[in-house]
C-alpha cells in the first residue's frame, strides 16, 4: 500500500513448522529401528569353513506357504549352498519346514529355489565359480526393510584343516585376552 512516499512491506507469516531446525535430518532416522527387518536363519559355520571373499545380496523366489513358515522362523540354510545353472542361479537343499495350515497347497521343504540376481551379479558369479574355484555360500536369510526375504550369499574360498585350527587358535586367544583385561 502506498501512503505518501513510503511503501508498506507486506507482513510475513510465520512459518507452519515451528520446531528447531536440526543441522542434519538423517540424525533422527538413524535413531530408528526397523520393526520388518528380521534375521531368519544364519549360516555360522559359514565363515569356520570358508573364507568369505565378498558378499552378495540376492532375492529368492518363494511360494506363500514357504514365506508363512519362514515368518514362525522355521527354516536352516546350514547344508545348502547355491549353483549356476543353465544361466540361473539356484539355491540348493535350503530347509523351509511345511506350513501346517497350508493343507494340500503346501511345499517342499528341500526342494530347488530360484534366486534372483542381476545379469551382471550372474555373470561375475559364474566366472568366480568356473575359474577361480569359489563356491557360493548362503550366509544369512532375512527379511529387509520392505518386509521381503532376502539371502546373503557369500563368494567363498574353502579352508584347509590347517586354517580352521589357527581361526579356532586366533579365537581362543581373543577370548582369553578378553578374560585377562576383565581380571586386570
Amino acid at each position: 500500500m502506498r501512503t505518501g512516499l513510503f511503501v508498506e512491506k507486506p507482513k510475513r507469516r510465520p512459518p507452519l513448522d515451528t520446531r528447531p531446525r536440526l543441522p542434519y535430518p538423517g540424525a533422527i532416522m538413524a535413531e530408528e529401528q526397523n520393526p520388518n527387518y528380521k534375521v531368519i536363519a544364519e549360516n555360522r559355520r559359514a565363515r569356520f569353513d570358508y573364507f568369505i571373499e565378498s558378499d552378495l545380496e540376492v532375492g529368492i523366489v518363494l511360494a506363500g506357504s514357504e514365506v508363512k513358515s519362514l515368518r514362525t522362523g522355521q527354516s536352516n540354510i546350514a547344508e545348502s549352498y547355491a549353483s549356476v545353472e543353465d544361466g540361473e542361479l539356484w539355491l540348493i537343499n535350503g530347509y523351509i519346514a511345511p506350513y501346517t495350515q497350508a493343507g494340500v497347497f503346501g511345499h517342499e521343504e528341500r526342494r530347488r529355489r530360484k534366486l534372483l540376481v542381476s545379469k551382471r551379479e550372474l555373470s561375475r558369479l559364474w566366472q568366480a565359480v568356473g575359474r577361480e574355484g569359489m563356491t557360493l555360500v548362503p550366509l544369512v536369510m532375512y527379511f529387509n526393510h520392505r518386509g521381503r526375504v532376502k539371502l546373503k550369499l557369500g563368494i567363498a574360498k574353502g579352508k584347509k584343516v590347517a586354517d580352521k585350527r589357527a581361526t579356532e587358535a586366533k579365537r581362543d586367544w581373543d577370548r582369553q585376552k578378553q578374560r585377562l583385561l576383565k581380571q586386570g
